[in-house]
């Protein structure tokens, strides 16, 4: 047992079973060891802590009405999902919470039967809980309840909107459960964020809940004049409270709420009355992100994934390291800003990201061109094609693995019609803690089938910043630069920007028998394999592609006639990717060398370190060498 002991009604629970023999009194004290347990772990073995302490009361209430796991419960995105997994039998485990062989950060259904949907990306818990639903119908299973919470942040999704008005036409038993707080990791934006605000601060729309509350209570025990009573509510809320009609009555679900969702004796009444209803639901409940911390509470966006910290303090500790070199996410928004500065066609769009991929200097800088347009790639990219078809210039920057969720429109709406869109895929490559849902494997195959793009990737910080020069002049169609998180191979001054010609790739290290041909960060790992096989006097030549789109294919037909072994490194998947596209040119010009592709295997990696699951996955400078120093003696 992990030593951080949880509090003596926790250490009581192993199921959602054991929770519902607890009498309501004891709830608060449960809830308060919970949110306890989680500070207590999460400071020592880092995740998302801001939304999981948010959620302490509604995820005890939600096991302890509903029976789970028959009754499914589906958490959208999943950074919310700690309460539930300690209480769900992992409490024992939760220490090894996003470690390589560990649980995973997020809800996993071959993790536990708690978990009916994996997620990790968002807005798609409603659509998962309606198909469950209309399943349940058919397989006669009528009394299963189907509960979907998610986010308001996660409600711009278009896919959220979807699931709901189909939803709202079945007459299926869901349950969706806002969870407002007004922020995802940065505030919450657009009308959809300002409508819930009106509705929980509106005076008017608040004194008529109690009164459904209290009619709900009656209902089938006081007869027609409740029923009255509860229809007379109902059509005030869609009168002229808010300046309109209720957006999701309108979409035919039955609204409840605001309900305070911390007030865990209310909740669970609410909750119970709700199961009773038939139909599509929906419960709108506050919160807040990081309560019961007070730094949490106040710095909400640090404490999304805060990293180790003080438990009594709330000071984050920061681990030594001597690499004073900045991360590529630090390069990117200061080179933006200089662009932005030469160039005021400039405009830069994010998903819901501007902390996360350091928007946030040019977003204080030039407020009118940094658009955080919530969670909604789809729009996000569109959005970029619209702007580029009237002169501006879209720096699109999207995290790689949420790119995935824009994939027709990055091909219908830019590519097709070669509009002049910068893509910045941040976080390409592994990721490490997240695990699966978020590894950006798979941006290399997918954007390299698509036509008229240029994909680029860099070695290092000059490189990088010459690259996003390099797009903001270019006027031939969309280009993409993807990059890792993480620290970038810096000098230490900015130099000055230089246009890189497009599909050039360059020998970075000169070398005999073996070439090892790399595309963006990995090529600093090949580099590091090159200096440890120099006492073996074995000397690989290293040639960095920087394009994986287009191919430089005068350099490939000049390594081709020079060097019988050829090894590709990649941090994306190896299927369809740099690799693949060397093996492709390599049949197309008949050539027979010797081709080794290194990267992510075909498969999809879980949760741990990066360092560990580079390894892992065998393109690290220690694998890289291994297979060169092979490679030598078999020739």
């Amino acid at each position: 047992m992990h030593p951080l002991m949880p509090g003596k009604i926790l250490s009581s629970i192993n199921s959602p079973a054991d929770l519902r023999k607890l009498g309501e009194e004891v709830l608060p004290q449960l809830a308060d060891e919970l949110r306890a347990f989680i500070l207590d772990v999460v400071s020592v073995h880092p995740g998302h802590l801001g939304s999981s302490l948010g959620v302490v009361e509604l995820t005890i209430a939600l096991h302890y009405v509903f029976n789970t796991p028959y009754d499914k419960l589906i958490w959208d995105v999943g950074h919310q999902a700690y309460g539930h997994k300690i209480l769900t039998g992992r409490r024992d485990v939760f220490h090894t919470n996003r470690m390589l062989g560990g649980i995973s950060g997020f809800p996993k259904m071959a993790e536990s039967e708690y978990d009916a949907f994996g997620t990790g990306h968002a807005s798609t818990s409603i659509s998962a809980a309606l198909g469950m639903a209309v399943a349940a119908r058919h397989n006669g299973d009528i009394d299963r309840q189907h509960i979907a919470v998610i986010g308001d942040g996660a409600m711009t999704g278009g896919m959220a909107l979807e699931g709901l008005n189909n939803a709202g036409v079945s007459s299926s038993n869901i349950i969706v459960i806002l969870n407002d707080n007004g922020i995802s990791i940065d505030k919450s934006v657009g009308a959809l964020s300002n409508y819930l605000l009106r509705m929980s601060t509106s005076r008017s729309y608040n004194k008529l809940k109690s009164s459904i509350w209290d009619a709900l209570g009656k209902v089938g025990k006081a007869g027609p004049n409740t029923q009255k009573l509860v229809q007379k509510i109902e059509g005030a809320i869609k009168s002229s409270l808010l300046q309109g009609s209720n957006l999701f009555e309108a979409m035919n679900f039955r609204y409840f709420g605001p309900v305070d969702g911390h007030d865990i004796g209310k909740l669970t009444k609410v909750l119970d009355d709700l199961k009773n209803i038939p139909g599509p639901k929906l419960l709108h409940v506050i919160t807040k992100k990081g309560k019961g911390f007070e730094q949490a509470e106040r710095e909400q966006t640090v404490f999304h994934a805060p990293g180790r910290f003080n438990r009594k303090t709330g000071e984050l500790q920061v681990l030594e390291n001597k690499d004073e070199s900045p991360t590529y996410q630090q390069v990117f928004g200061e080179a933006i800003v200089e662009l932005a500065d030469k160039n005021d066609k400039i405009i830069a769009i994010t998903p819901a990201m501007p902390t996360g991929s350091s928007l946030i200097k040019m977003m204080s800088k030039y407020p009118g061109r940094v658009f955080d347009v919530g969670i909604s790639e789809q729009h996000a990219v569109t959005f970029a094609a619209g702007l580029a078809i009237d002169g501006m210039k879209p720096f699109c920057t999207i995290y790689s693995t949420f790119l995935q969720r824009a994939f027709d429109q990055v091909i219908h709406d830019v590519a097709l019609q070669k509009l002049n869109v910068v893509f910045c895929i941040d976080r390409a490559g592994l990721v490490g803690g997240d695990g699966a849902t978020h590894h950006g494997a798979f941006d290399l195959a997918y954007l390299n089938l698509i036509p008229n793009i240029v994909l680029a990737a860099p070695l290092n910080k000059k490189e990088f910043r010459n690259m996003l020069f390099t797009a903001s002049e270019y006027k031939k169609g969309p280009i993409a630069i993807r990059y890792p998180r993480g620290k970038v191979v810096s000098e230490q001054t900015n130099a000055p920007f230089e246009y890189i010609e497009i599909g050039k790739g360059n020998n970075i290290l000169k070398g005999e028998s073996t070439a090892i041909l790399t595309l963006g960060h990995t090529g600093n790992y090949a580099l590091e394999a090159a200096e440890t096989l120099k006492v073996k006097d074995i000397r690989p030549a290293i040639f960095n592609m920087r394009f994986l789109k287009p191919l430089d294919e005068e350099l490939l037909h000049d390594i081709f006639n020079s060097y019988k072994k050829i090894i590709t490194v990649e941090d994306g998947t190896i299927v369809g990717g740099l690799g693949s596209a060397i093996v492709d040119f390599s049949n197309a010009n008949n050539y027979e060398n010797r081709i080794v592709k290194l990267g992510i295997p075909d498969n999809f990696v879980e949760q741990g370190d990066k360092n560990k699951l580079i390894k892992l996955c065998g393109f690290d400078a220690e694998s890289i060498a291994a297979h060169i120093e092979t490679g030598i003696n078999n020739l």
